[in-house]
């Protein structure tokens, strides 16, 4: 008996397989830069099996920059920036979602338009701002800016409004739950999936901004990881080793969050998806 083959099927397979096989591809090649010289890198033709440097380089990494003191840092910057940005974006969310008030709509096209901004063009006014707070130079200066986003709010509102219904927050209400009292019992334990993704996407961006740290900190003591792994390309020139075993190194707490909290992560953004 024949078996029949479902070419679409296995077609989709196929092509899977390739993304995930270039999706993959240039973490292996940051291990196999990281595992081996310099030398070897430029080697032709080029080597793509993992040598026995990896511990030469990483010493030549904590020889170079303050890794973990920069990475105490990062956590700290990433941890605050992921709990303000959760408070205050899930605040605002559940607010355009279900409260009526004068301006609702006008106001939050404009809180979307500021989403087609680049970071850049507001660097200056914002430097401006953190040097007249006096928080230039501290982790003040990266933490407060980033608080709150217009993504999350964006994100979350789609959320609450399709998965909670104005029936639930009326019957709450006539319970006797105030606007915090519906916020906390009602709203935040169903959006659980979208909180997780926007705390997971939060804390990577975090973790990998490199632009806004770079202008604002000026405090050897204060540098976040992506900063500080950066002084090894301009002090140290081409070797690529030590550059990629820090990118390594650097990688591994956001592997450790994105494992644990990869369940989370996916049925966040799948529901976001479909309610969406």
């Amino acid at each position: 008996m024949k078996t029949r083959v479902r070419w679409p099927g296995l077609i989709m397979h196929v092509f899977l397989a390739i993304a995930g096989v270039l999706c993959l591809f240039p973490f292996y090649w940051t291990l196999v830069m990281a595992t081996n010289t310099t030398s070897d890198i430029y080697r032709y033709p080029p080597k793509f099996t993992l040598g026995s440097q990896l511990d030469d380089n990483i010493r030549a990494v904590l020889e170079n920059v303050a890794f973990f003191q920069s990475m105490a840092n990062t956590l700290i910057v990433a941890v605050c920036t992921t709990v303000l940005v959760l408070f205050f974006d899930s605040l605002a969310a559940f607010t355009f979602a279900k409260f009526r008030f004068p301006g609702r709509n006008a106001l939050f096209v404009i809180l979307l338009a500021t989403m087609l901004l680049p970071a850049q063009l507001g660097a200056v006014p914002q430097f401006q701002t953190m040097a007249a707070f006096g928080w230039v130079g501290s982790l003040k200066a990266l933490i407060i800016p980033a608080s709150a986003n217009a993504f999350g709010i964006f994100w979350l509102r789609q959320y609450f409004q399709n998965s909670i219904h104005d029936e639930l927050v009326e019957a709450a209400t006539l319970d006797g739950c105030g606007f915090l009292g519906v916020y906390r019992h009602v709203a935040l334990p169903s959006a659980r999936p979208a909180l997780a993704f926007l705390g997971i996407f939060t804390f990577v961006a975090s973790w990998n901004d490199y632009f806004w740290p770079l202008i604002v900190l000026t405090n050897p003591d204060h540098l976040t990881l992506q900063v500080a792994l950066s002084s090894l390309n301009r002090s140290h020139g081409v070797d690529y080793s030590m550059v990629m075993t820090g990118a390594l190194m650097a990688m591994v707490p956001l592997i450790i969050v994105f494992v644990i909290f990869a369940r989370q992560f996916i049925k966040g953004a799948t529901e976001g998806a479909i309610r969406g």
